[in-house]
């Protein structure tokens, strides 16, 4: 293979190390679509299989949130706050957007305490911005 090119600058990593990688990578992060689709899903069976956990500011949620997020800023994540749930309970986490590390952080925590958890990436920007799907908003008296 060339070496004098940008791309292969640096050699490719042998097929089972990147197998490896991208397999550790997808257990820890989904994306909008992927969540989407199964909150559609979700809600024909009335079967919940996880938690959307938007990890922003109380008042960044309250401005706009995707449908069905719970809010539970990260600063907030500690073992009283997550007494509540069952430790098999999947939580999928999301904040602003590919420049924000709110969701690592949450994740971080969330899985130090004993739960499964992956990061919605793309956050609110790509749910709502990107792709358009639907979120709850907050209506101001300008608004109305």
């Amino acid at each position: 293979m060339p070496n004098n090119t940008n791309t292969f600058f640096y050699q490719a990593a042998p097929a089972q190390q990147a197998n490896d990688f991208f397999a550790a990578k997808l257990a820890c992060e989904t994306d909008c679509s992927d969540v989407y689709a199964d909150i559609k899903e979700n809600s024909k069976e009335n079967n919940k299989n996880f938690i959307l956990l938007d990890v922003r500011s109380a008042e960044a949620f309250d401005k706009s949130h995707a449908i069905t997020a719970v809010s539970m800023p990260h600063s907030e994540i500690n073992s009283e706050s997550f007494a509540k749930y069952d430790k098999d309970t999947l939580f999928v986490v999301y904040c602003w957007g590919p420049g924000c590390n709110g969701a690592s952080r949450a994740g971080f925590k969330i899985s130090a305490l004993g739960f499964a958890v992956k990061e919605m990436i793309g956050g609110i920007h790509y749910w709502e911005d990107f792709e358009r799907y639907p979120v709850n908003r907050r209506v101001t008296e300008v608004q109305k």
